[in-house]
Formats: C-alpha cells, sequence, structure tokens
C-alpha cells in the first residue's frame, strides 16, 4: 500500500501531467525531478509506476520514463470513448434518477455553471466537468463514473485549449438543452443532444491539438488555463 508521501508526489506528478508542464514525449530526468519534489527516487518511481498504469506516462525498458504524447489519434479516442460513456450515462440518469435528483443537477447548473464571463479557462472547464459527471453519477454506475473522471484528467490540457477559441456560447446553450431533455425523460433526446455535443469537440481536435503544441512550447500552459473568459 502506498504510503501518504508517495500519495502526494503522485498527485503533483499527475498535476504535471495532465497540463503538459512536463512537455510531450520527454524523457524523465528522475535525479533532477527527485530534487525538484524533494523527494528520494524510491517514492517517485512509485508515484510514476501508478502514473504509467493510468497512461500518464510511458515506461520504456533500458531508457526509463517519458512524458506522454499529445497527438491528435490518441485525443481523438479519448474524446470518442468519452461521448460512448457519456451517452449510456444520459440514458441512464433518465430512468434511474429521482425526479429531485434531476432538480438538484438542473438548480447547479443554473446557479454556477451557466454564466461563466470573468472566471479564468480551468475554472469554466472545472464547472463543465462538473455538470458532465453529475449527469454520470445520477446515471448510478461508479464504474461509468470512475471511467469519465480519468479521461477527463487525460482531455483536460485540450479542453482548456478549445474553451480559450471561443466555443463558450454553444457550450452553454447545449448543456440547457441537455438538461431539458432529462427533466423531460425523453433518453433518445438527450442521448443525440450529448452526443452532437461531444462530436463537436472532437471535430476540433486537430486545431485544439496545434493550438496545444504551440502553446506548450511558447506561452506556457499556466497562461492558458489562466486567461479570462471575457464574455460567455
Amino acid at each position: 500500500m502506498a504510503g501518504p508521501r508517495v500519495d502526494e508526489i503522485y498527485d503533483q506528478l499527475k498535476e504535471m501531467a495532465v497540463s503538459f508542464h512536463l512537455r510531450p514525449g520527454d524523457r524523465l530526468n528522475e535525479v533532477a525531478l527527485s530534487k525538484d519534489l524533494g523527494v528520494s527516487r524510491t517514492p517517485l518511481r512509485e508515484a510514476l509506476n501508478r502514473l504509467v498504469t493510468e497512461r500518464f506516462f510511458d515506461f520504456r525498458p533500458g531508457q526509463g520514463f517519458f512524458c506522454r504524447p499529445l497527438d491528435a489519434k490518441s485525443v481523438f479516442d479519448l474524446f470518442e470513448l468519452r461521448q460512448i460513456i457519456e451517452t449510456a450515462a444520459v440514458q441512464a440518469a433518465g430512468a434511474r434518477a429521482t425526479d429531485d435528483e434531476l432538480q438538484a443537477l438542473h438548480d447547479e447548473l443554473y446557479a454556477t455553471g451557466i454564466d461563466i464571463t470573468g472566471l479564468t479557462v480551468q475554472e469554466a472547464v472545472s464547472r463543465d466537468e462538473a455538470f458532465h459527471l453529475g449527469i454520470a453519477r445520477l446515471s448510478g454506475n461508479a464504474e461509468l463514473l470512475q471511467t469519465l473522471i480519468h479521461i477527463n484528467e487525460r482531455i483536460r490540457y485540450i479542453r482548456w485549449i478549445s474553451m480559450s477559441l471561443g466555443r463558450v456560447q454553444r457550450t452553454k446553450d447545449e448543456h440547457k438543452q441537455v438538461m431539458q431533455a432529462l427533466m423531460d425523460r425523453d433518453a433518445e433526446l438527450s442521448a443525440r443532444i450529448l452526443g452532437s455535443h461531444i462530436a463537436k469537440r472532437m471535430d476540433q481536435v486537430q486545431e485544439a491539438v496545434r493550438h496545444g503544441i504551440s502553446n506548450i512550447y511558447m506561452d506556457g500552459t499556466d497562461e492558458i488555463s489562466d486567461r479570462i473568459i471575457e464574455e460567455a
């Protein structure tokens, strides 16, 4: 069982991987990384091995640990998996959630998830994730929920890029439509709207990856996540 120190290192490394503070494809310098984090190499490697199993890092025998790549095919595959999972989740939520649970999700969306003007890109994406995870939670399927959480972590950086490119109003409108279909218990319509919502992001993957790579090497990941959404 991993100790608290390994868990802490794991969290730090995961955040670095999610945000691509460690550049895609780069080989990790374990000595430098252990010094930067103020830890020994044994718990560092234990944390890295956990993250390899979650596909945040790669391990090559005889070469060491490498940062995960950022390429359109890998990102597209994750969005496609997300689409499959979320359309199943929204149909299950419509069938299984109580009226009170749906009303609570509706109220939460309109209280925190609609007007995101003035938020940072990172905050806006967090609210967007919260709505989608709220639907998944109402599906009653814990495995589905955990899978979606993991997918969200792996595509979060690209979600920041997409949000920064000005797709906010369309996202807001689509969330309202999904929520209304859920309230109406229209499983087919809610799945169709949500599937289309995610498909539009899939169409933008190539552009988002291109912008994402440019941001990593020129602007820095902090700059993109900290941008303020001026009009939503």
